[in-house]
């Protein structure tokens, strides 16, 4: 049974104006270390660093709260498979949280935006 969905869309340069204004300080509030070096390590970093910006966002609204109550940026993690297909990891609150749950994401963008989608589907009743 589905649990949840959630879609972002987003501007790659609003990413980028945030990184290059705010830093360090923005980096680390959203992003963590693993991805940190994924996406620094990519010839088109803020385009990644948007996608898993997106992606954060889309579970956030697949799970019902937003920014608020028990979401926090870096207990979601987006990692890749080694096909390239993204993949949530969850640490603290969204691992209790999610534990009976499938959560699947897609990504996709253009030169200009990135777009993120999350399923959360229920695994036990």
């Amino acid at each position: 049974m589905v649990r949840g969905i959630g879609v972002d869309i987003i501007e790659i340069g609003r990413i980028r104006k945030s990184i290059e204004e705010l830093g360090h300080h923005f980096v680390q509030k959203i992003f963590t270390e693993q991805e940190v070096a994924y996406c620094s390590g990519k010839p088109n970093a803020f385009q990644h660093f948007a996608a898993r910006f997106a992606a954060k966002e889309a579970l956030s609204k697949a799970i019902s709260t937003g920014w608020s109550g028990e979401f926090r940026w870096k207990d979601v993690e987006v990692m890749n498979e080694p096909s390239g297909n993204p993949v949530l990891a969850f640490h603290g609150t969204m691992k209790d949280l999610l534990s009976q749950c499938a959560v699947f994401v897609s990504l996709s963008h253009s030169d200009d935006h990135v777009v993120a989608m999350v399923v959360i589907e229920e695994t036990r009743s």
